[in-house]
């Protein structure tokens, strides 16, 4: 029951992540405007899961030179052999400010849904301090660091560090760093690599890795591909550590 469990709680850590990865770049243009992007995609994954599924993804952004807003929507679909494999919806808010021109401090809240892998809810308040190792109009280097709390919520009961809960909370640390490039004047770049040792949960660690290439078509189409990349040092018995996934899309984007 309890390999089970994990196998369960290992799947939810990668939902909300494979889920938002089919995004493309919204526009980062430093004017306070309101940006947004919408995506739609599809994607094949191999790994624990192989099954062919839709996604669909909206970002909004405001940018300035010393803040950012942004607020990450998606949700993914997926059937196989008759069953449903993919059920999931996500949400991502997030607030950057800086401190001093290379120093900002940020927050976040991060809401998850996944009915397959038996995740109700996931709300996961985090805060840290970041630092703009490179910082132009046209590339853009960060590292953060921070702490972040999980409180998970079970549509059936489960054994969790050794009781029977509906529910469950944990504390882990976040080290991160990504990176945003416009390699000309239709392609853009971006990757995102976070480390999550965990504090309240013995030795455990997950890494997320997301990828994304994103070029032109008009002023408003863009042809997308993204790739994710998920290890788990703790899966449960019966499931691989890693998990990739790849996505092409079509994104509308607003500006």
């Amino acid at each position: 029951m309890q390999h089970r469990t994990a196998a369960r709680l290992a799947l939810a850590c990668l939902a909300p992540l494979a889920a938002t990865s089919g995004h493309a770049q919204v526009t980062q243009k430093p004017d306070g405007q309101w940006r947004s992007l919408f995506t739609a995609g599809a994607s094949v994954a191999n790994g624990n899961s192989d099954a062919k599924s839709a996604s669909l993804g909206a970002d909004v952004l405001k940018l300035t030179d010393a803040d950012k807003w942004e607020f990450t929507g998606a949700g993914q679909y997926a059937r196989s052999a008759g069953a449903t494999t993919a059920n999931r919806q996500t949400f991502t808010g997030l607030y950057n400010q800086d401190i001093t021109p290379q120093w900002y401090g940020f927050g976040q809240l991060d809401l998850v849904r996944d009915i397959p892998a038996d995740l109700a809810s996931r709300i996961t308040p985090s805060t840290g301090l970041g630092y703009h190792v490179v910082k132009k109009p046209d590339q853009a280097f960060d590292v953060s660091a921070g702490v972040a709390y999980t409180l998970d919520r079970y549509r059936t009961a489960q054994i969790v560090d050794g009781e029977l809960r509906s529910r469950h909370h944990h504390v882990e640390m976040l080290l991160a760093e990504e990176s945003n490039n416009k390699l000309s004047d239709t392609t853009t770049f971006k990757q995102k690599l976070t480390v999550y040792p965990s504090v309240s949960q013995g030795d455990g660690v997950r890494t997320v890795f997301d990828a994304g290439l994103s070029v032109v078509m008009t002023r408003q189409l863009a042809l997308t591909a993204t790739l994710s990349h998920r290890y788990d040092s703790l899966p449960g018995e019966g499931l691989k550590k890693n998990d990739t996934l790849f996505v092409t899309g079509v994104s509308l984007r607003l500006d």
